[in-house]
C-alpha cells in the first residue's frame, strides 16, 4: 500500500462512522498533489444535497483528529466538500446509485474511432460497465479501458 493509499484509507476509516452519525454519506477521500501543494479531500453527500455548514462540521472534527493523529508526513490542505455534479463514478455504490441515469464515458483508446460515449447506465460489475445508447443498442466496456465515467450534464 502506498503512502497515498494509506492516508486515504486511514482518513476514510475515521470518517465513515462520523458521517453516518450526521446522516451523511462519505462519497470519496483522496490525497492528491496539484502543482506544489498536497490536498486531502473528503467528499460528503446527503439526500437533498450538502450545505456549507455540513462541510464545516465534518471539517472541524476531521481537522482536530488529523492534528492529534499526525500521520501525514507532508504539509497539505484539507478540504471537505460536496462531490459536485462532475464527480467520477468510482465505487460500486456510485454505480448502483447511477443505474438508469445518463453517463458520459471517456476511453483511454478509441473504439470504432470514438473515445467518448454517452448513454443510460444499465449494468455494471467488477470488470464491466454497460450503457444503452440513444439508438437503444447496448455497449459494454471493460472498466480497465475507461479513463473517466461520470453522470452526464444536461444544460
Amino acid at each position: 500500500m502506498t503512502k497515498r493509499e494509506m492516508y486515504e484509507a486511514r482518513t476514510e476509516e475515521f470518517l465513515l462512522p462520523l458521517v453516518a452519525q450526521h446522516h451523511f454519506e462519505l462519497v470519496d477521500v483522496e490525497y492528491v498533489k496539484e502543482g506544489t501543494s498536497w490536498y486531502l479531500r473528503a467528499y460528503i453527500d446527503k439526500e437533498g444535497g450538502i450545505a456549507v455548514d455540513d462541510c464545516e462540521v465534518i471539517s472541524r472534527i476531521l481537522s482536530d483528529w488529523l492534528d492529534k493523529e499526525d500521520f501525514i508526513d507532508d504539509s497539505y490542505i484539507l478540504e471537505v466538500s460536496s462531490p459536485g455534479l462532475g464527480r467520477p463514478l468510482k465505487k460500486d455504490k456510485d454505480f448502483a446509485r447511477s443505474i438508469g441515469k445518463e453517463v458520459d464515458i471517456k476511453l483511454y483508446r478509441a473504439r470504432n474511432k470514438e473515445k467518448d460515449f454517452t448513454g443510460i447506465l444499465k449494468e455494471y460489475d467488477k470488470d464491466t460497465v454497460t450503457i444503452e445508447l440513444e439508438d437503444e443498442s447496448r455497449e459494454t466496456f471493460e472498466r480497465r479501458e475507461i479513463a473517466l465515467i461520470r453522470l452526464a450534464f444536461d444544460f
